[in-house]
């Protein structure tokens, strides 16, 4: 099986097709899919959720097919990531954010076997993995968070001594919303509700800033600039986060948090002007989709009302800038959250429901 660009869930035709089906047009979607498989699946390193088999998975899932082969292809992407991820543990190596982040490591492949209709050992496996990264390690004779990560969060500066990543897309935010989701339907593993609770008192303090660095762990109280809130890096998918703990572990108090920590990034005008765009990764489409969410679990959703009706009106007035078609930075994807619905629970990719 080969690697294709058009495997790309993030973009390209797989993710175009997405509308299309949460839309009820298949007949739309096929040539988008017979064009994402026209040269093979992949199956190879880079296979994730949004790339390859995994990605195909999904895509076909939320139209209600089910292919085994496909199946038994991600079924190997899985154990082969979890086999390298338990030598490193073993060789007491910090982990990479591919390793375990929602875009292109094992939290976003157990996002995908969490969509499947019966349950999956590898499910298990994956949130036992998960669960061991909120065990302190030590490196150099410092005591670091499990998933502290000796890679760069950007592809421009290294950082001397690794991060702390609290995204979403690549941070322990998204091990934490997989955890609870996963606990919200039954599906629970030893250790994982301590596991939540270490990831989400870590956000709590820290989930502020994108990332934290060695120096930042002793410069408390933390100072951090104003940052802009999306759904990727900031305080919108990281109170979704910490508000899904919260339902996890039936904490109101958190909740309250969680809420207060979105309602406060949705007011705040110099956060806001650095929202650049309209896409589901980090701009309009994504804070609505987000937003709309955390309302639905809130006991008090009409504090929400006017921060989605401008999050939506901002979307509506910017969306046909977006020079990409597909569905994490493109029109696609905007469209999906300017039509509201979520029949095929696309949402999930985002690991927002």
């Amino acid at each position: 099986m080969t690697a294709l660009a058009t495997q790309a869930l993030a973009e390209d035709a797989l993710g175009a097709a997405l509308l299309h089906i949460e839309r009820a047009d298949l007949a739309a979607a096929r040539p988008l899919l017979q064009e994402a498989v026209a040269g093979g699946v992949s199956i190879g390193s880079n296979a994730s959720l949004y790339h390859g088999a995994p990605a195909l998975e999904f895509v076909l899932g939320r139209a209600g097919r089910i292919d085994s082969k496909v199946q038994a292809g991600v079924d190997r992407v899985v154990a082969t990531r979890l086999a390298t991820a338990r030598r490193r543990r073993l060789a007491r190596h910090l982990p990479t954010l591919a390793e375990f982040d929602l875009i292109r490591g094992l939290t976003g492949l157990g996002a995908l076997l969490l969509t499947r209709p019966g349950p999956s050992p590898l499910l298990e496996d994956i949130l036992i993995h998960l669960v061991s990264l909120a065990c302190p390690v030590e490196t150099e004779g410092r005591m670091l968070p499990g998933w502290w990560s000796p890679d760069s969060p950007t592809h421009e500066v290294d950082i001397v001594g690794g991060h702390g990543n609290n995204g979403v897309a690549h941070g322990i935010a998204g091990p934490l919303t997989l955890l609870s989701m996963a606990a919200r339907r039954g599906i629970r593993v030893d250790g994982q509700n301590s596991a939540i609770t270490t990831f989400a008192t870590w956000l709590e303090q820290f989930g502020s800033s994108y990332w934290i660095t060695v120096d930042q762990l002793t410069d408390q109280p933390l100072r951090v600039p104003p940052l802009r809130p999306s759904w990727c890096y900031g305080d919108l998918g990281i109170a979704r986060a910490l508000q899904l703990a919260a339902l996890a572990q039936r904490d109101p108090a958190r909740g309250q948090k969680a809420e207060g920590i979105a309602l406060a990034a949705l007011a705040d005008t110099e956060r806001l002007e650095q929202v650049s765009d309209a896409s589901l990764c980090h701009g309009w489409a994504g804070i609505l989709t987000v937003t709309t969410a955390l309302a639905a679990d809130s006991a008090t959703p009409d504090r929400f009302t006017t921060c989605i009706q401008h999050a939506r009106q901002r979307l509506a007035a910017e969306i046909n800038e977006l020079p990409k078609p597909g569905f994490l930075e493109g029109r696609a994807g905007a469209q999906l959250a300017l039509d509201g619905s979520n029949t095929t629970r696309w949402t999930s990719a985002l690991l927002i429901h």
